[in-house]
């Protein structure tokens, strides 16, 4: 599965809400599995973004798609990012050195 890393800003709704907020990620966990998906690892962190999220998902648009429900709940904005392992990497080197 493609991984994907997503940076996450609690919107006024979110920072209002905090106290529920290793509920939401429980509720995002489960909505990712539903689609298809899993949510790996999460962090709560410091500095410009609220959460860092590292997810699974079959192909971009389920990506896409989880990232959307997500930000529609209201509590969050998220900047998606995908991301490649060593092995990923190697095969994009080897395709790019023809």
């Amino acid at each position: 599965m493609a991984k994907f890393v997503l940076l996450i800003s609690w919107t006024e709704q979110g920072v209002h809400n905090y106290a529920d907020t290793t509920k939401r990620a429980d509720a995002a966990a489960a909505e990712f599995a539903r689609l298809g998906g899993k949510l790996t690892d999460i962090y709560w962190t410091l500095g410009p973004y609220d959460l860092v999220a590292i997810s699974e998902f079959p192909d971009d648009e389920t990506a896409t798609a989880a990232a959307l429900q997500l930000a529609a709940a209201g509590n969050v904005r998220t900047t998606t990012m995908r991301a490649f392992g060593r092995d990923e990497v190697k095969r994009i080197v080897a395709k790019a050195k023809g």
